[in-house]
């Protein structure tokens, strides 16, 4: 699962180690050079599931390297920063390029990540909702520092590749946005408790 990013510093590295270590990678720290990965197992749907997750350089001078990646991955996790206008501009020239680069049933996910910066958001939840909406791709803001809607996001799209894997011919196919959502009301409610 390579994690293309438009931009360095849009906290890519930062939402893996929450999600695989739940932790916060605060302070600086050196950037991903070239490619990165972690495994890690999750129970979807009572069956383990192993993710090997590639963490991919965002600097324009690894851009030949991460297309190399593409081509084997079943899922990509694209990032903008909330707080950076260009990270979001750039979102649609990284998608022309998946589609150039990856397999044509890819899943792809779009995140705005964080969303705990609320004071310094330049980008809307609207403008990346309606960004998702027209590649047809789920769509949820993350934040690595607190953990909002991290872990959502790697099981929305561990659930996507195991039904596509085991589903037979005459079953439904998995809803991964309706599954999305349901999961995200479901936290707000309890959230109010």
């Amino acid at each position: 699962l390579p994690l293309p990013r438009p931009d360095s510093a849009v906290g890519k590295t930062c939402v893996l180690v929450r999600f695989k270590d739940g932790a916060f990678l605060g302070g600086n720290f050196i950037a991903t050079v070239g490619i990165d990965f972690r495994n890690k197992v999750v129970t979807v749907d009572n069956m383990k599931v192993k993710l090997q997750i590639w963490d991919t350089a965002g600097q324009e001078r690894f851009r030949s390297v991460t297309h190399a990646y593409y081509r084997d991955a079943q899922a990509l996790l694209l990032l903008y920063d909330i707080t950076r206008k260009s990270s979001f501009d750039n979102i649609r020239a990284w998608l022309t390029e998946i589609h150039e680069y990856a397999q044509k049933d890819v899943v792809i996910m779009l995140l705005g990540n964080k969303s705990d910066m609320a004071a310094e958001r330049v980008i809307r939840p609207e403008e990346g909702e309606k960004l998702a909406k027209e590649y047809g791709v789920p769509f949820m803001e993350t934040s690595a520092k607190t953990g909002a809607n991290v872990e959502l996001a790697f099981l929305a799209i561990a659930k996507e590749l195991k039904h596509r894997a085991a589903r037979q011919p005459c079953e439904p196919k998995f809803q991964i946005h309706d599954y999305i959502e349901s999961q995200k009301q479901k936290s707000a409610c309890c959230g109010l408790l």
